[in-house]
């Protein structure tokens, strides 16, 4: 039988070798840091309603990229401030990176989805509308009602889930859902107006 092994003493470090194997996450500071920084922006967009401070603010990714933002704020809830605007974010650059596409998904969900093509609003449907209207949308977040910005936002995601679908049972293009995103937008709404939204 061997004998059991002896503790090992912790080894001390010098302060150079811990700099280099870096700081540990701060799960709090992460998440203040998100918070903070999501009501810091929706806070300057809605307080003067200065238009060129709201196009500033609706091409904060270009200037920031969407990475960055994702590093502040995709790991919050999709039900809170820096989640949903995240999630804004991310639809608003997917129809400018692929306007054909979100266009042609938009069209095809159109008849499948009246009710919520009417809530969002992109009539007609094509490249140069989705991108206006999803400019709107995010618009309105900053200098409108965010309620109302985020069921505008809802909608759209609804009306382009029903176009994926049914574009895959015409031509086999693969599905995506974007319904989780939309109720998670409709119930930041709600929780926007009873004053819940953190």
């Amino acid at each position: 039988m061997t004998e059991p092994r002896k503790p090992r003493r912790p080894a001390l470090r010098e302060p150079a070798v811990l700099d280099v194997l870096g700081e540990g996450v701060d799960p709090v500071a992460d998440l203040h840091a998100a918070h903070e920084s999501a009501a810091v922006l929706l806070g300057v967009g809605r307080e003067g309603r200065d238009p060129e401070v709201t196009n500033r603010l609706l091409a904060v990714v270009d200037e920031v990229g969407i990475t960055t933002l994702a590093d502040l704020w995709a790991a919050r809830p999709a039900r809170s401030l820096p989640g949903v605007l995240y999630r804004l974010y991310v639809l608003r650059e997917w129809v400018r990176a692929e306007p054909d596409q979100a266009a042609r998904q938009y069209a095809a969900g159109t008849h499948f989805s009246e009710p919520n093509h009417a809530v969002a609003g992109a009539d007609p449907t094509g490249p140069d509308a989705v991108r206006r209207v999803i400019d709107d949308i995010l618009r309105g977040v900053f200098d409108g009602d965010f309620g109302l910005a985020m069921e505008r936002a809802a909608a759209f995601a609804r009306v382009v889930s029903a176009g994926r679908d049914n574009l895959v049972t015409r031509d086999g293009h693969l599905s995506g859902n974007l319904m989780v995103l939309a109720d998670d937008l409709a119930a930041s709404a709600k929780l926007w107006r009873a004053g819940a939204l953190e």
